[in-house]
């Protein structure tokens, strides 16, 4: 390559160049071959589809809508994924796995990625790769809509008087009490029996994840309400095999492209159904990933 082609290259990229003529375009199984002999990437364009470990029973994340078809947040982003993989986001198999599966079932390649509102951790980490994070979860109080303190400028004012309920856990006490320090805390059973307490009246709030409150209270206005208030941030991040950088550097690109650049139209549906939020705005200039 001339110096000439090297300033094109640089200016209009490949597609541009291809269109000028410069370069012939690479197709994707060319391209694929590029890769490692054992990356997914390769694995997966050969096999025509992508396979995904998830799960099947927990909205907004992963569930059976009326239809029974497998919806939600992770599950869109698995057809992303098979969007970017094949411009088909239909060649995906989804593997229903326990959550005790997902470090498992990805290091003995049942899956070629798991997709299951994994948090990112050190330690899982130490196991796995994860991909670059597609939401942040936290805490968030769920509250009555007909309730006088519904929102969280009057539970705080509530003080002690103030009830919560949360899922029974080690930090559940402490972690209530770092927004609402003089609150009682009613440490449940299960999830279910938290919310449960809250629409008894048996409490004033309910504990829970941002992405429970986002979902119940877009979905039931009448029934429940966001009290406006999230801590303790969680980044959600799918898991890779380790030592496969081609494979992640796909994801993450794939991602990248789907929540911030010229791809967004999955990944935007599914935050205003899932979550009832508006897409974020993206304004070209200084990069924001």
């Amino acid at each position: 390559m001339n110096d000439a082609s090297k300033r094109d290259f640089l200016k209009l990229g490949m597609a541009g160049l291809a269109t000028a003529g410069v370069m012939t375009a690479v197709s994707a199984e060319k391209a694929a071959a590029q890769a490692a002999t054992d990356s997914v990437l390769r694995t997966a364009l050969d096999r025509g589809k992508l396979i995904v470990g998830t799960g099947s029973t927990n909205a907004p994340w992963h569930f059976e809508n009326d239809a029974g078809e497998l919806v939600g947040m992770d599950i869109t982003m698995g057809h992303i994924l098979a969007k970017g993989l094949f411009d088909d986001p239909t060649k995906v198999e989804f593997v229903m796995q326990d959550p005790a599966q997902r470090i498992p079932n990805v290091t003995t390649n049942k899956v070629d990625i798991t997709i299951q509102f994994m948090t990112m951790t050190a330690q899982r980490s130490q196991l796995i790769n994860f991909s670059r994070p597609y939401y942040v979860e936290g805490v968030a109080l769920l509250t009555l809509p007909t309730a006088e303190n519904k929102t969280f400028d009057k539970l705080l004012a509530g003080g002690s008087a103030t009830r919560i309920s949360i899922l029974q856990n080690v930090d559940a006490e402490a972690n209530v009490h770092l927004v609402l320090p003089e609150s009682q805390v009613m440490q449940i059973d299960t999830q279910a029996n938290v919310l449960q307490a809250l629409e008894s009246k048996r409490v004033d709030a309910a504990a829970v994840d941002l992405s429970t409150v986002r979902w119940l209270a877009s979905r039931n206005p009448d029934k429940y309400f966001d009290a406006g208030k999230s801590w303790f941030s969680m980044l959600y991040g799918a898991a890779l095999r380790q030592g496969d950088l081609d494979w992640l550097a796909f994801v993450n690109t794939t991602f990248a492209t789907a929540m911030f650049g010229h791809e967004t139209a999955l990944y935007d549906a599914a935050l205003k159904d899932y979550f009832g939020l508006e897409p974020p705005a993206r304004h070209p200039g200084f990069p924001v990933i």
